[in-house]
């Protein structure tokens, strides 16, 4: 197999495993779309309460974490949408990378980008664009931004995942309670 051969065969695998188009994206996004739970019942405060111990605790979390798997997702997009549109110089450094990622689309329709007489790949310089706005996401705060979401994410996710009835508690009798004298 020659070199052209092969990097035209890397190009075509990495962009069916990007593509939104593919049959898998479009199973996992349908899959994703149906099971969206009712923000009303998601976000309903009478359907939370404190939880009967630490057996029950975890038996409760768990299960609302698989049942609304998918609302704990879009929390955690939007805070991510957040922390990008309240900050003027990360929408700065995005717009250039995907700028530069643009840029190397349309020259590579052209011809293909050959620096020293050797053709450069697809992944190669798609990380020469990251490699080079970098310096821009370190000085918008981008990693502060990653682990600020993340922990919103998941002190959120938690703070529901162990407050929030989960429908098979909702579902059964609660037990009258009874204290011993």
């Amino acid at each position: 197999m020659s070199t052209t051969e092969e990097v035209t065969g890397n190009i075509s695998l990495s962009t069916k495993m990007i593509s939104l188009n593919s049959p898998a994206a479009k199973e996992w996004l349908n899959q994703r779309r149906q099971s969206v739970r009712p923000w009303s019942d998601f976000v309903n405060t009478k359907n939370f309460n404190t939880p009967k111990g630490v057996k029950g605790w975890s038996a409760r979390a768990v299960k609302n974490v698989e049942h609304y798997q998918t609302n704990y997702l879009f929390v955690f997009i939007g805070l991510i949408i957040y922390c990008i549109v309240t900050s003027p110089l990360m929408l700065i450094a995005i717009a250039v990378f995907l700028g530069a990622c643009y840029l190397i689309h349309i020259k590579n329709e052209q011809q293909k980008i050959k620096v020293f007489g050797h053709e450069l790949s697809y992944a190669h310089q798609y990380g020469i664009a990251a490699a080079l706005s970098f310096p821009l996401f370190f000085i918008a705060g981008a990693g502060s931004a990653v682990f600020w979401v993340l922990g919103v994410s998941f002190f959120l996710v938690a703070l529901h995942a162990s407050f929030h009835i989960s429908p098979e508690e909702a579902a059964k009798p609660e037990e009258p309670f009874m204290e011993t004298v």
